[in-house]
């Protein structure tokens, strides 16, 4: 297991007990670098969105849980937010939540000479999504060829 999987699993071992008492969801952990410094970065939601205050409350309790077990060797940065609008869907829970609901799916290598879909959400599995098309055919992808998959949003 790569040191960075490590890291955000032990660290969402932390987080999860605390955003379930909140009754909050652990959308994501990540550990990244950007420009020279480490990020340990946690996504949390809840209906109706999160708050700042929500953000800080969960971000106070697992920090210091986190300099107890002092885990993660490099010099990083904690953060908590919201996943926001753009939020990719990476997990089940993602995926059975945005069943029949519009995705934008970027992908790797073209398929029919396109790299970017748009359309509704209607199955997945381990290997595959299937999205229903404007036209209302139905296409499926397969998930080792998604760079990205997301909620479409309309401004």
């Amino acid at each position: 297991m790569a040191r960075r999987d490590e890291y955000e699993q032990r660290a969402e071992a932390i987080l999860q007990p605390i955003v379930d008492a909140h009754q909050f969801e652990l959308v994501d952990v990540e550990y990244v670098k950007e420009a020279g410094t480490w990020y340990l970065r946690a996504y949390i939601d809840k209906p109706g969105g999160i708050t700042v205050d929500d953000c800080e409350t969960v971000s106070r309790l697992a920090n210091d849980i986190l300099d107890e077990q002092d885990f993660i060797e490099d010099s990083y940065i904690f953060e908590v937010s919201s996943p926001g609008l753009g939020r990719p869907l990476k997990k089940d829970k993602d995926f059975n939540r945005s069943i029949g609901e519009e995705v934008e799916v970027r992908l790797f290598r073209a398929v029919n000479r396109e790299k970017m879909y748009t359309g509704l959400l209607r199955s997945y599995d381990r290997e595959t999504v299937t999205i229903e098309l404007e036209d209302e055919s139905t296409m499926q992808i397969e998930r080792a060829n998604i760079a990205l998959i997301r909620l479409a949003f309309d401004f």
